[in-house]
């Protein structure tokens, strides 16, 4: 199934917050799903399991790094945007 979604993550206690961020994108890019960044989140389209995979992955990697906090929306409504 195609979705989109709407993620944005946020690292806490740390002076670098682009570093968790950097990492966290670059590893979505890594699951065939389309990413295309925005100034305050990232949209990701894409087969669902890939998209789940993907997020999965970036969260664990992000996490065990940094403390952060991920903000997600998606939806299967957007066939003209998907």
């Amino acid at each position: 199934m195609k979705v989109q979604a709407e993620v944005s993550l946020y690292a806490l206690r740390t002076e670098h917050l682009s570093e968790p961020i950097e990492q966290f994108i670059n590893s979505l890019q890594h699951h065939g799903i389309k990413v295309e960044i925005g100034p305050l989140n990232t949209r990701l389209t894409g087969d669902s399991g890939a998209l789940f995979a993907g997020l999965c992955q970036a969260f664990e990697e992000a996490a065990k790094d940094y403390e952060v906090i991920l903000d997600i929306k998606i939806s299967n409504a957007c066939p003209g945007r998907v």
